[in-house]
């Protein structure tokens, strides 16, 4: 797994909560920063995940 499947999974994490907290306290613009952060981290797991298939590394780290 590379850098950008981790930091995407991040991103949406990050997304996941900013919607929430958004919805919760009917805060609009933290509802759609949350969503594109969403978004973001999905593009950027999709990158990684590409990458991996293009060089082979579906499961394996690079340490």
């Amino acid at each position: 797994m590379n850098d950008d499947r981790t930091e995407g999974s991040l991103k949406k994490m990050k997304g996941d909560v900013k919607e929430g907290v958004g919805n919760v306290t009917g805060d609009s613009k933290l509802q759609s920063e949350g969503k594109a952060d969403k978004a973001e981290g999905k593009i950027q797991n999709l990158v990684g995940g590409i990458k991996d298939a293009l060089t082979g590394n579906k499961d394996k780290t690079d340490r």
